[in-house]
Formats: C-alpha cells, sequence, structure tokens
C-alpha cells in the first residue's frame, strides 16, 4: 500500500452494523509512501495507522 499526504484512507467496517471510517492522511512517516500514516478521520480524531486489509487508499486523481 502506497500513500501520499492529501489521499484519503477508507477503512471498511467487518462487523455487522460497524460503519466504514474515512480520514485524510495528514503525515506519511514510512518509507517511499508506505505505512504508517497519521490520519485525520471525519470525525475529528487523528491516529497513527497500519492499514489493513480491510483498507483502501484513495488519490486524488481516482476522485474526479
Amino acid at each position: 500500500m502506497m500513500a501520499n499526504v492529501g489521499d484519503r484512507l477508507h477503512v471498511h467496517g467487518h462487523v455487522v452494523g460497524e460503519g466504514d471510517r474515512q480520514g485524510e492522511i495528514i503525515e506519511v512517516r514510512g518509507s517511499d509512501g508506505g505505512p504508517p500514516y497519521v490520519v485525520r478521520f471525519t470525525d475529528g480524531h487523528e491516529s497513527l495507522v497500519y492499514p489493513g486489509p480491510d483498507a483502501t487508499i484513495e488519490h486524488p486523481s481516482d476522485r474526479t
């Protein structure tokens, strides 16, 4: 998984009734765009994230 600052991280819920979480990557701490990432989620919470297989990265060019 590779990301840049400004990309969006989507963590898909894997429990019934649990929604997806989305946030903006505000810092990339791994080498060459790899994890971990500092993510600001839509609820304002910031967290250091090592994305698992339930996560996807959306690049700004993907949104157009």
